[in-house]
C-alpha cells in the first residue's frame, strides 16, 4: 500500500521540552487520564491497578485510590450522574464494577454489580443526563453483553443485551445530547469487528440496534466525531488501522494509520494511534487524531475530508523528547491550553497545545507524494 499524502501545515509548531512532569506511584502504563476540577486522574496498569490523582497547579501527586481489584479498564470524568450536575470520576474494571468516586473520600460513592456475576468489564459511559450507565464485558463462554444500569439503582443491571456483539466489547460511548442523535445513542465497538449504535433506552435488544457496520478487524477503540461533516463515527483497530463511518454506519474511509508519512526538511513516521479528540483550536473542523512513535514522541494529525477515501493529511504538531517508549494515553485540556500525556514509563507530562490554527490546511504545504 503506498504511503498516503501528509502535508505539513503552514502554522506547525514542535514542542521538546514539557511544562511539567510527574509520575505514577507505582512502576505501572499510565493507561488512561481524565479531566477533574483543579486535578488530573491517571489510572495504572498492573500490578498496582489504582488511580492516582494529580494537582493541576503542580503536577504533584496528592491522593491515590483503589481502583479496581483486578484491573481498571476505563476512566472517565463525567459532570452528571444520578441526575446531579457534579464531576465526578467513574471507573470500570475487569473485577465486575462500575465505580463512581466521591471526591471527599477515597472510596467508591456508588458502585453498581451484576448481581453477584463477576464478568470482567472493559468499558463504560454515562448518558449526558447521568441516568443510564453503559459498560461492555469481555468474552465469557459464548456471551458478551452490554450492561445498562440506573446508578440511583445499582445492585444489579436494570438490562443486558447479549447478541449485539460476539466478543470483547471494547468501547462503548454515549452521543452527547447536542450531537443530532437521538436521546441515549449508544456507540459499542467490539473485537468481532462489529461497530453499531444502539438505542439505550429499549428493553428489546432486536429493536435497540439502530445500525451495525462490519470493519473486518478487531476494533480497539471508536468514538463520536462532532467536527467533521459526513463522518461522524471514527474507530481504531489492533493492526493500526484507522477508519471513519457515518451516522448510518456506512464505511467512509479506512488507512493504515502509519501510512500518512513525511520525509523532507522534516521526518514524521507514525508507529501507533494513541487516540481522537475533539478539538476546536488547532483542529477546528475536524477530529484530532493523536498518534506517537515508538521512541515516546507525540504528533496530532487532521483530515479534512474523512468522508473520501485518499483524502490527504494534515500534520499539526509534534510534541517530543518526553516520553521513552510507548505513549499510552493522553488528554486534550482545551480550557487550560494544555495537553496532557502518559506512557509506559509511567510518567504523566503536561505540553503546551501549541499554535491555535483558524484554517488548518487550508495553507499547507506538500512535502510528502503517495
Amino acid at each position: 500500500m503506498a504511503n498516503a499524502l501528509l502535508l505539513e501545515s503552514a502554522q506547525f509548531k514542535g514542542s521538546d521540552t514539557p511544562i511539567k512532569s510527574s509520575q505514577l506511584s507505582s512502576a505501572s502504563y499510565v493507561l488512561a487520564i481524565a479531566n477533574l476540577p483543579g486535578h488530573y486522574a491517571a489510572s495504572a496498569s498492573a500490578p498496582a491497578n489504582t488511580i492516582d490523582i494529580f494537582d493541576k497547579s503542580t503536577l504533584q501527586g496528592v491522593e491515590t485510590l483503589s481502583g479496581h481489584e483486578i484491573a481498571t479498564t476505563s476512566l472517565h470524568a463525567v459532570e452528571n450522574i444520578t441526575g446531579i450536575s457534579s464531576t465526578v470520576l467513574v471507573s470500570s474494571g475487569k473485577d465486575g464494577r462500575v465505580k463512581v468516586w466521591d471526591p471527599r473520600s477515597n472510596a467508591p460513592g456508588i458502585t453498581m454489580t451484576n448481581s453477584g456475576n463477576s464478568r470482567g468489564l472493559l468499558s463504560c459511559d454515562v448518558s449526558p443526563d447521568g441516568l443510564t450507565v453503559a459498560a461492555g464485558t469481555e468474552l465469557q463462554g459464548d456471551d458478551a453483553l452490554i450492561l445498562y444500569w440506573d446508578p440511583r439503582q445499582p445492585a444489579a443491571p436494570l438490562r443486558s443485551h447479549g447478541s449485539t456483539h460476539s466478543d470483547d466489547i471494547t468501547t462503548v460511548s454515549f452521543a452527547k445530547a447536542d450531537s443530532g442523535m437521538p436521546h441515549n445513542t449508544l456507540l459499542s465497538a467490539s473485537s468481532d469487528g462489529l461497530i453499531c449504535t444502539s438505542n439505550a433506552d429499549e428493553i428489546d435488544e432486536d429493536e435497540a440496534v439502530l445500525h451495525v457496520g462490519n470493519w473486518g478487524c478487531s476494533v480497539s477503540q471508536a468514538g463520536w466525531n462532532d467536527r467533521s461533516p459526513g463522518a461522524k463515527i471514527w474507530a481504531a483497530s489492533d493492526m493500526e488501522t484507522f477508519s471513519t463511518w457515518s451516522t448510518e454506519l456506512d464505511l467512509c474511509q479506512s488507512l493504515d494509520i502509519r501510512n500518512p508519512s513525511l520525509h523532507n526538511h522534516r521526518t514524521w513516521v507514525t508507529d501507533y494511534l494513541i487516540t481522537c479528540s475533539n478539538n476546536s483550536s488547532n483542529t477546528p473542523n475536524n477530529v484530532g487524531v493523536f498518534v506517537g512513535s515508538n521512541e515516546g514522541d507525540i504528533a496530532l494529525l487532521s483530515n479534512s475530508e474523512l468522508s473520501t477515501a485518499n483524502a490527504p493529511w494534515c500534520l499539526h504538531n509534534i510534541w517530543s523528547n518526553g516520553h521513552v517508549g510507548v505513549v499510552r494515553s493522553l488528554l486534550w485540556d482545551e480550557e487550560n491550553k494544555v495537553l496532557v500525556t502518559g506512557g509506559e514509563d509511567s510518567k504523566i507530562n503536561v505540553w503546551p497545545t501549541l499554535s491555535p490554527e483558524e484554517h488548518a490546511g487550508d495553507d499547507s504545504m506538500e512535502v510528502d507524494q503517495p
